[in-house]
């Protein structure tokens, strides 16, 4: 036989859902037989799938360890050791929320299984925090909530409880949270604007093109800009920049698309220039996030920022 205690991030959800979660390798038809015959009870009783949980409750498995081990997908879902994670800077943590900085060259997820990334460094540290334990029957873990490039550095917010990843999924998704980024592009740019046009993604190459007008498939963007230094003895320009939508690539091939790509850009950018500067990642760093009044306490209203790397060549230190 094996327990799980509800916590309070299943507090409320229907038991079915919480078996779903648990037994990830089980049939909907399983679940429901196991808890007709009382192989799966609520706080010694029998259950219907429909009944809510409340936190302090107790499921009980009267299964071998080895199914439960099986049906709960246990040995695919092992991620990497503490030690192949790095190490990241946090700006902010709470019960709810957690602010860090990624660095360039690292995934925010997984692309396959022996990949390590951001998203992997939150549950780790979720783990040492004691947030999660790990076991195949927590049904909630901690996720990141935005998404950077992985040649992008920069803020990320990462959801440890479950108010704190449904609120920053919805801050995100509705756009209320404000992001700014630095980025180094070519050429001298002396004026603020914001951007309008047409994005579509090639997903075969994982590359967009900007148009000027709509077509099939294309999806309208806007993305603001306003310089902050210019040194012409390199030709090169800082910018602050803002999304006022978010997709792929956005930044990276709008600003190509006006003639001013992102310095060590090397899907967008110039080879030669990159080359000259010894540059294999764009210069496109996540450096501020502002959240609006919400119910997450510790964040609500505030702004976070973050350093550029230091060995970009155009610094916002320096002024025009």
């Amino acid at each position: 036989m094996t327990e799980k205690t509800i916590t309070k991030n299943e507090d409320g959800r229907r038991l079915d859902s919480v078996l779903r979660k648990v037994l990830k390798d089980a049939s909907d038809g399983f679940i429901y037989k196991a808890l007709r015959k009382k192989s799966i009870t609520l706080n010694g009783k029998k259950a219907e799938g429909s009944v809510r949980v409340r936190e302090g409750d107790v499921v009980r498995f009267w299964f071998t360890d080895e199914t439960v081990r099986q049906l709960s997908g246990e040995s695919s879902s092992s991620g990497p050791a503490p030690e192949a994670v790095p190490a990241l800077e946090i700006l902010y943590e709470d019960e709810d929320v957690l602010l860090f900085v990624k660095p360039v060259g690292l995934l925010s997820q997984k692309a396959v299984s022996s990949d390590v990334s951001a998203n992997d460094w939150v549950l780790c540290h979720a783990k040492e925090k004691g947030l999660i334990s790990g076991s195949p029957f927590e049904t909630f873990q901690p996720s990141i909530c935005n998404r950077l490039d992985r040649n992008t550095g920069g803020i990320m917010a990462a959801g440890m409880s479950l108010m704190g990843l449904r609120v920053l999924s919805e801050l995100f998704r509705d756009r209320t949270l404000s992001k700014k980024y630095y980025a180094i592009v070519l050429g001298e740019v002396s004026s603020q604007s914001i951007l309008h046009g047409y994005l579509l993604k090639d997903a075969s190459s994982n590359r967009v093109e900007i148009f000027d007008f709509p077509g099939p498939d294309r999806k309208e963007i806007r993305t603001g800009y306003q310089p902050v230094r210019y040194d012409s003895e390199i030709d090169l320009t800082l910018l602050k920049v803002k999304l006022f939508t978010g997709k792929t690539h956005q930044i990276r091939a709008h600003l190509s698309s006006i003639g001013h790509p992102i310095l060590g850009d090397e899907k967008y950018g110039i080879p030669a220039v990159n080359l000259q500067f010894h540059r294999n990642r764009q210069c496109l760093f996540a450096y501020e996030m502002t959240f609006p009044e919400c119910e997450l306490e510790g964040v609500s209203g505030r702004t976070f920022k973050a350093d550029i790397p230091k060995d970009w060549p155009v610094r916002p230190e320096e002024t025009l």
